[in-house]
Parts: structure tokens; sequence; C-alpha cells
């Protein structure tokens, strides 16, 4: 690793010293974070898991019964129910905190379900099928928020993991290597210094003899 260009002074080396203790403290504070990021990103991806199996199974349920209900009752009859049909969704946007970090969530909340119909005329499919869809909306409302969050805590989880190999790879090292070399710089003057200094005083003590 290449060493930084700079001045081998003792102001350079004080530097250095803060910098490398600085950057290991920072190396240190990611890597806890992306451990708790990529905890967090495993614990969403199985909500994801369970969310699709969960979705697998309504649509299991509700496509048949839709299928089941537009064959016994044709699709003249199932059209003029679904015109009667009228409710109104609340979605809601909440905040979450996950891994240090915020996101937004959204909720629908489902209406209570009414008797928009004449019993007579509709199938019981007619119920089923709205139970089903209810459920469905609510699952994909969850499927999308969880989503999200995942696609942006993969990002953070890269974006940390690129910050943390850089301290790693780089700038430590760097770091570490220019130190080292100021250390050895102003101890090789050290000891040119202590030299000179008794070449002195023997030149000194000579002349001082000779008198």
């Amino acid at each position: 690793m290449a060493k930084l260009n700079i001045a081998p002074t003792k102001s350079n080396l004080l530097r250095m010293k803060e910098q490398l203790v600085i950057s290991q403290d920072g190396y240190d504070l990611l890597e806890q974070k992306r451990e708790i990021l990529v905890m967090e990103l495993m614990h969403m991806v199985e909500q994801v898991k369970l969310l699709e199996r969960e979705i697998d199974k309504i649509i299991g349920s509700a496509y048949p019964a839709l299928r089941n209900m537009l064959m016994a009752a044709g699709g003249d009859q199932v059209e003029r129910i679904a015109h009667t049909v009228q409710y109104d969704f609340t979605i809601k946007e909440r905040p979450v905190t996950i891994g240090g970090m915020k996101f937004s969530s959204i909720d629908v909340e489902l209406p209570q379900r009414q008797l928009f119909y004449s019993f007579l005329g509709t199938l019981s499919d007619s119920d089923k099928v709205m139970v089903d869809f209810f459920r469905l909306l609510s699952l994909l409302t969850q499927m999308a928020s969880i989503r999200t969050i995942v696609w942006r805590l993969a990002t953070e989880v890269k974006k940390t993991q690129r910050r943390v190999n850089a301290l790693d790879k780089m700038v430590i090292p760097q770091t570490r290597d220019t130190k080292k070399y100021i250390e050895s710089v102003l101890e090789e003057r050290e000891r040119e210094n202590v030299f000179v200094l008794k070449a002195l005083k023997n030149r000194k003590t000579k002349s001082e003899g000779k008198k």
C-alpha cells in the first residue's frame, strides 16, 4: 500500500496517529452497523417468504371462487353485483425504524363488509370472493411495503460494505504505512542528531585537552 505524500514531521505524525484511531473506530462502528443491517435484512426476507406463501394460498382460493361464481351466475349477473358494491379503502403511511434507519410503511384499513345486494339471485361464492379479495388486498399492501424496505436495506448494506472495505483495504493500511514511514524518518534523524552531538562533544573535549 502506497503511503501518503506528506512531509515526515512530528505534527504530521501526530495527525496520522489521530487519523488511524478515528479510522479504526469508524471501521468497528461500520462493521457493527453492517452486521445489524444484514440481520434485519434476513429477517425481512423471511417475512417476504411467509407473505408470498400466504398470498399464493389466498390466490389459490380467491380465483377459483371467482371462476365458479362466473360459471354459475354468468358474467352479466356478476357485473350487476359488482356495480352494487361500493367500498372506500383508507391507506395510511406510518414511520418504521429498522436497524437505525427510518422507513415509511403503508397500511390499508379494510372497511366493515356490508350487504349491498339482495340474497336473491346471488351465490354463496359472492361472499367468499369478497372475503378472499379483501384479504389479498391487505397482503399485497404489506408485501409492497416490505419489499420496498428490503430493497432499501439491501442498498444500505452494499453502501456500508463499500465503506468498510475502503477503510479496511485502503484508508487504514495507507495511514498505518504513512505513520510507520514518518516514525522511521524521525528516528533516523534522531540518531543522526545524537551522532552529530557526540562528534561535536568529542571534538570539543580534544580541543580542551590540547590547551
